[in-house]
């Protein structure tokens, strides 16, 4: 079931299976943003990451001893377990609650709740994780939203560019076929804020960057002013992916990372995993801006 939010600039809509935004239309131009996840190139527009980022190595973690697998990305993507706990016109709140089928998979009690709300020309997103265990419980959340790439129509991926906020000299750690994090650095930006979109950029998977001086990332065209910002000041890493040659682009802020190859698979071991005492709340928010 889809769920629609809306003010007088944007018209937004969210899968109820996995919170998962799926659409931002203008009201103005009636263009749309978000990737139409179309199953043949990459089946998914926006996919919440909870409790992990990314992949665990050799599919599973281990906590007080016992082992626990979990897909990529977590128990949030694809869950259809969720349901909305508050609606206005302009927001709404999704909430996944730990039951016997999420202990399954992760060993702790929580909730999760992730809130939508449109604001002026902004889609403000705030995810919260409330600890209801006895004990500390451990993760990680992130986004991955997929904008559409080239943003306007006659136009081609590369007349479109990644703008950082500041200037930046970064690397990426290089993933394995299996998706784990290695021990290795890439250079990819030397004191810029302008990464160009090329058909070879994601050959070898993502790019993923530690340590930003930004705290937005903006889509941009060579042949237009239409643009789109993600703003990010609660996030710590940054996830930029696309499938090579796809119409679309990732821009994914992270608490978290995919396990290291040379990791010991021990879940508060993980490399930025979050430690949240007994009733204790964590929040996290990040916004998609529309400039047109």
């Amino acid at each position: 079931m889809e769920c629609q939010i809306s003010n007088l600039n944007l018209k937004v809509r969210i899968n109820q299976t996995g919170a998962e935004l799926c659409s931002i239309v203008s009201q103005a131009s009636g263009r749309e943003f978000v990737w139409n996840a179309n199953p043949d190139i990459w089946g998914s527009s926006a996919p919440v990451l909870f409790p992990i980022v990314g992949g665990l190595k050799n599919g599973q973690t281990s906590h007080n001893g016992k082992l626990y697998s979990m897909p990529r990305h977590g128990i949030v993507r694809h869950n259809s377990n969720i349901h909305v706990i508050a609606q206005e016109h302009d927001r709404i709140t999704f909430r996944l609650t730990a039951d016997e089928q999420t202990l399954e998979h992760y060993p702790f009690r929580f909730t999760f709740d992730i809130n939508y709300r449109v604001k002026d020309n902004s889609l403000i997103i705030t995810h919260t994780v409330k600890n209801t265990d006895d004990c500390d419980i451990y993760f990680s959340v992130g986004a991955h939203p997929a904008f559409n790439c080239p943003i306007n129509e006659g136009e081609s991926y590369t007349d479109c560019y990644l703008e950082f906020s500041e200037r930046e000299t970064l690397s990426t750690s290089p993933l394995t076929k299996d998706g784990l994090v290695k021990d290795e650095s890439i250079p990819v930006l030397t004191d810029s804020n302008i990464l160009p979109l090329t058909e070879h950029l994601f050959d070898n998977d993502a790019l993923i960057f530690r340590n930003l001086k930004s705290h937005c990332v903006t889509l941009r065209s060579h042949k237009s002013d239409t643009a789109v910002a993600v703003e990010f000041p609660d996030f710590n890493y940054l996830g930029i992916w696309a499938k090579p040659n796809a119409p679309f682009v990732c821009i994914e802020p992270w608490l978290g990372i995919a396990d290291s190859e040379n990791g010991d698979g021990i879940l508060e071991h993980k490399e930025a995993i979050i430690k949240l005492p007994v009733g204790q709340k964590s929040e996290a928010k990040y916004s998609i801006k529309i400039i047109e």
